[in-house]
């Protein structure tokens, strides 16, 4: 560390090379969120859904995931979506029209054995897909 009374601007640049060291801060002077997430930096997004498919978990789970590939409407870029809970994939049909926010892994990634998913579906066509679930709406007519 600097000593003495003129240390003052060593001390400085040293702590502003130790931040750019952190990855968080980095992340966030570079606005990396912005530039390469497909929401573009926003908690949800809402899309067309263009297919329902079943994924397999990495290891050492087995199982099938359902999941909807899904085009954003803000971008057009399309993205994989992971359906919560058992029987959610069956309330999603093609050309509806989704709501979608992170799944909540840690440094904006994938959760647990879901391979390469990072979103899941809250709401289809309006309408909060857990209710659907609990069947205390219906899906409404298009």
């Amino acid at each position: 560390m600097g000593k003495g009374e003129f240390a003052g601007r060593d001390l400085q640049r040293r702590a502003k090379h130790s931040r750019w060291l952190k990855k968080t801060w980095k992340r966030r002077k570079l606005h990396l969120k912005e530039k390469f997430d497909p929401l573009e930096g926003s908690p949800q997004a809402k899309g067309i859904v263009i297919e329902k498919k079943s994924l397999e978990q990495k290891q050492p789970h087995s199982g099938l995931i359902k999941c909807v590939k899904i085009q954003l409407i803000k971008n057009g870029k399309l993205v994989t979506a992971f359906a919560p809970r058992s029987g959610a994939i069956n309330y999603i049909d093609e050309h509806d029209e989704v709501t979608i926010e992170g799944l909540g892994g840690s440094q904006r990634g994938q959760m647990g054995s879901i391979p390469g998913v990072r979103y899941k579906v809250i709401a289809v066509n309006g309408v909060d897909l857990q209710m659907l679930v609990q069947k205390r709406k219906e899906k409404p007519k298009r």
